[in-house]
């Protein structure tokens, strides 16, 4: 479900990653922490060209097309063209203003886990963005991170840091586990919505073999 961007909104959350392929992972990030800090929306904001992935492993078109399929029952959930319709390399701090621009009565919240607010030293124009926007930031059972975990490099990051504690989380799944599981042979049942490995099977996407989808229809 694409977003037309028409509709007016105070607390407007967005999630950014190449979806290759979209996962539970992803969505439990994204609803949890709509419902934590009462967002009204989240776009979820696929690229075409990733500045840190040398490459996808998926065209973008069957990307899009599983993340449809994966959000399509939350009316909360659409999909935004911001990083699509626009030549990259795609960093987080531009997709932000970009989105602010149109939006300019809403509060943003950069929807990240864990082990992006740990790196986000590494990324480009870092300060722009958690100033543009507050990070919501979910933290597994087993992570060591905090708001000011960064105080050395950005002294100010804690004040723009919401983090979203889920200790019912204990592992962080990875498309690229998924996509390696997939090629391996194994099952990434549960780990993707049914549509989507439905989609993966039809499409014989990502090499995968046919086990997993005989133990879908048994």
């Amino acid at each position: 479900m694409s977003w037309n961007g028409q509709t007016s909104l105070r607390r407007l959350g967005i999630l950014g990653g190449t979806f290759d392929p979209p996962q539970l992972g992803h969505l439990i990030l994204a609803e949890y922490t709509r419902d934590e800090l009462e967002l009204e929306h989240v776009l979820f904001v696929p690229v075409g060209d990733h500045p840190q992935k040398s490459l996808t492993r998926l065209p973008l078109q069957h990307r899009l097309q599983m993340l449809n399929l994966a959000i399509a029952n939350n009316p909360s959930f659409s999909i935004s063209h911001v990083d699509i319709d626009r030549p990259g390399p795609h960093y987080s701090a531009d997709t932000v203003r970009i989105i602010q621009d149109a939006h300019p009565e809403a509060q943003l919240y950069f929807l990240m886990g864990g082990d992006n607010l740990r790196d986000l030293p590494t990324w480009h124009h870092a300060q722009t963005l958690y100033r543009n926007s507050r990070l919501a930031v979910m933290k597994r059972a087993d992570e060591d991170i905090s708001p000011n975990m960064h105080d050395d490099v950005f002294p100010d990051l804690a004040a723009h840091v919401d983090l979203i504690d889920v200790p019912m989380l204990s592992v962080w799944v990875s498309s690229t586990m998924i996509s390696k599981r997939l090629r391996d042979g194994k099952s990434v049942r549960y780990l993707v919505p049914d549509a989507v490995l439905e989609y993966i099977h039809e499409h014989s996407l990502y090499s995968v073999q046919k086990a997993d989808h005989e133990a879908i229809d048994s």
